[in-house]
C-alpha cells in the first residue's frame, strides 16, 4: 500500500486549513466576522463556515464515510462565536487529514466515489482533491480581503 500522494494531499489541507484558523484570529472585532458591506453577499463567518461543510462533505463523508451530513444552507445564514468557528476550522482540519492519510494512492486514478456537484460530472479523485483545494484557497483569499476591508489595508486595532 503507498498513500505518500494522499499524505501529501493531507499536508496541503492542513497548511491552508491552518492558514484559515490564523485569518479568523486576526479580527480586531470578532463581528466583524459576520458584516457584510458593499456587493459583497457573504460574511467571512460564513464563508469558513462553508468551506468547513464542503471539506466535511466531500472529504470526510466523501471518501471516508464518516457520517458527517451536510446542512449547507446553514453554512450561509448560522451565526456562531469566533471561538466556535475556530472549533470547526479545527475539528475539519483533524477529520480531514486523518481521512487522507490512510486512504491508498490508488484511489487518485479512480472515480470519485461519491456524488461530486452536478456540473463536474465523474471526475477522478485526484482531481477533485485538486478541486477541493483550490475552492479552499478561493475563499482563504476572501476572507483575507474581507478582513482588510477590501483595501489591501491592513485592520488597526
Amino acid at each position: 500500500m503507498s498513500n505518500q500522494e494522499c499524505r501529501d494531499f493531507a499536508a496541503l489541507f492542513s497548511r491552508e486549513l491552518d492558514r484559515l484558523e490564523g485569518e479568523i484570529e486576526q479580527y480586531s472585532n470578532e463581528s466583524k466576522l459576520w458584516a457584510v458591506s458593499g456587493n459583497q453577499k457573504n460574511s467571512a463567518g460564513n464563508l469558513v463556515l462553508h468551506v468547513c461543510g464542503n471539506l466535511m462533505h466531500y472529504i470526510a463523508e466523501g471518501l471516508g464515510q464518516s457520517g458527517y451530513v451536510r446542512d449547507r444552507e446553514a453554512e450561509f445564514s448560522e451565526c456562531v462565536t469566533r471561538s466556535e468557528l475556530i472549533e470547526r476550522v479545527r475539528t475539519c482540519k483533524l477529520r480531514v487529514t486523518a481521512v487522507l492519510e490512510t486512504l491508498d494512492d490508488s484511489i487518485l486514478d479512480q472515480a470519485y466515489p461519491a456524488q461530486a456537484p452536478e456540473r463536474m460530472g465523474r471526475i477522478r479523485s485526484r482531481t477533485f482533491l485538486l478541486h477541493l483545494i483550490w475552492h479552499l484557497g478561493w475563499h482563504l483569499g476572501q476572507i483575507y480581503y474581507h478582513r482588510l476591508g477590501g483595501s489591501g489595508q491592513t485592520e488597526s486595532v
